[in-house]
């Protein structure tokens, strides 16, 4: 039997080898964090850079795609002012909840936090598919934002606020001559994509495309941009995210897959009777 004193020292032994214990495991985790966040890192940086590098590799389907979105952009373009006229008349009947939704869901500082959110849940909990998809939205974002921001400039065509379809002013730099493409398209499309990729459901897919969706029409009705502005910055964001997961899949960045399911038999024989399980 224990007498008092051995217990007292068994229980201190005890209490400081938990703390020993989790304050290793502590170090663990933070030191797995870290080692994480250095390669999610490397492969955002990968991602943007082989982004901007592969046009140089593109083949024969990739400039039949690129052929198809300025023919698509130039329809719409064809169309902005009717375009306009009917999300102009039909403003009033969109309630204002939706309105605020669309500015904000799109809106960089906003984007950009939603995006650090999805990230770092994955990364706290050691969800690998979470961070994959936290890593495809900003690496896309990334490389989207910059295609965007120099295009707006370089392009500087007028808002409808701020003239007609055909004014352009090329490098003018001032924010009413910032039309083309829509950043909020681009921002919120990109996430859209990159998450509805990680579903096989035709309906989540729909619902998340349709969230997704709602920035850039807002930009209609508020009259920021025309619908080939819209348009263009969709098919940025796919081609984009599209980019980034498919060279993600190639260096096999991130490996995740449900687990094996065990297939449980019994199985009897003489003398002897037990289950196998098969992988």
């Amino acid at each position: 039997m224990l007498n008092f004193k051995t217990l007292i020292a068994l229980s201190t032994y005890i209490l400081f080898s938990s703390n020993s214990l989790a304050q290793e495991d502590t170090t663990t985790t933070k030191n797995k964090i870290w080692k994480q966040l250095a390669y999610d890192g490397k492969f955002t940086l990968q991602s943007v850079g082989n982004g901007f590098t592969q046009p140089l590799r593109w083949q024969k389907d990739d400039f039949i795609t690129a052929g198809g979105i300025v023919a698509g952009s130039g329809i719409l373009y064809l169309t902005d002012n009717d375009a306009r006229d009917f999300f102009q008349n039909h403003q009033n009947d969109v309630p204002q909840v939706i309105k605020e939704f669309g500015w904000y869901f799109g809106s960089p500082q906003n984007f950009f936090m939603i995006s650090a959110g999805v990230y770092g849940f994955g990364l706290i909990t050691d969800n690998e598919k979470v961070r994959h998809t936290g890593v495809l939205i900003i690496s896309s974002a990334v490389s989207s934002g910059i295609i965007q921001s120099v295009t707006k400039t370089a392009v500087g065509r007028a808002r409808p606020l701020s003239g007609n379809r055909d004014d352009f002013k090329p490098f003018d730099g001032t924010p009413g001559y910032h039309s083309f493409p829509s950043g909020h398209a681009i921002l919120s499309f990109s996430m859209a994509h990159a998450i509805a990729k990680q579903f096989n459901n035709f309906w989540v897919k729909a619902g998340i495309y349709t969230v997704g969706s709602i920035a850039p029409i807002s930009r209609l009705w508020e009259d920021a941009h025309w619908l080939s502005d819209v348009g263009l910055g969709i098919a940025i964001s796919i081609v984009v995210v599209d980019g980034v997961d498919n060279f993600m899949k190639k260096k096999n960045a991130y490996n995740y897959s449900k687990p094996k399911q065990i297939n449980w038999q019994m199985k009897a024989g003489y003398g002897t009777l037990g289950f196998v399980g098969t992988f």
